[in-house]
């Protein structure tokens, strides 16, 4: 198959078999399909633009939700920053279309089912969500929320990559300059948040230093 190819799956299977080796990721989470009898409780609903991949959520709030302003996120979704909620494998049960999904791994540019990886509609090329080896990062804006209360459980703690930003975001969040709690927050941040980054990064400097005696 040509590398300019993108269909369904890509490398990865048959997208209309659940039988083989290359068939296996369809009986793993995120992407297997949960029984009747395992009481998966649907909280939420989603579908990509053309209504081809459909799924649900159990969960009720996100392990936690970012903006990220990374240039990857900005030239993959064609927007100023991604917008993901960061859920356990089990949180999802596609309910059509997890037949018809692509993959796109950055790093080395493939579409061979490789982790982490960006997931998204092989038909209307929707981002449905990234994988990652323990978690999924999906995007609010493709659930159907049906009341205010219910968007505000996905409201974000924080911005990533904030210096590659495109805009201004005047939020009073956390802004960090790389990922969230692994690099450093500008001067735009709550000032709690910095001060508690401050302690942070002290106990660690004590705790090293307690170590080398």
């Amino acid at each position: 198959m040509s590398n300019s190819t993108y269909t369904a799956n890509g490398e990865n299977g048959d997208p209309g078999s659940t039988e083989g080796e290359l068939n296996q990721w369809k009986h793993r989470a995120p992407y297997r399909v949960h029984d009747k009898a395992e009481g998966f409780k649907v909280r939420y609903q989603g579908s990509c633009h053309c209504g081809k991949v459909q799924y649900q959520l159990s969960r009720e709030k996100p392990l936690d939700s970012k903006y990220c302003h990374c240039t990857t996120c900005q030239k993959i979704h064609g927007a100023p920053f991604q917008w993901a909620a960061i859920f356990h494998k089990d949180d999802i049960n596609f309910t059509h279309g997890h037949h018809d999904l692509g993959w796109y791994e950055s790093s080395e540019k493939t579409c061979v089912h490789k982790l982490p990886c960006k997931v998204s509609c092989a038909y209307c090329r929707t981002p449905i969500m990234d994988e990652g080896r323990n978690m999924i990062l999906l995007f609010p804006t493709l659930i159907d929320f049906k009341d205010p209360e219910d968007r505000k459980n996905f409201d974000i703690s924080c911005h990533m990559f904030y210096t590659r930003r495109v805009l201004d975001i005047n939020d009073g969040k956390p802004k960090w300059t790389g990922i969230n709690d692994s690099s450093d927050l500008i001067a735009d941040s709550p000032q709690d948040a910095v001060n508690e980054l401050k302690r942070k990064r002290q106990d660690e400097e004590q705790e090293k230093s307690n170590e080398q005696k």
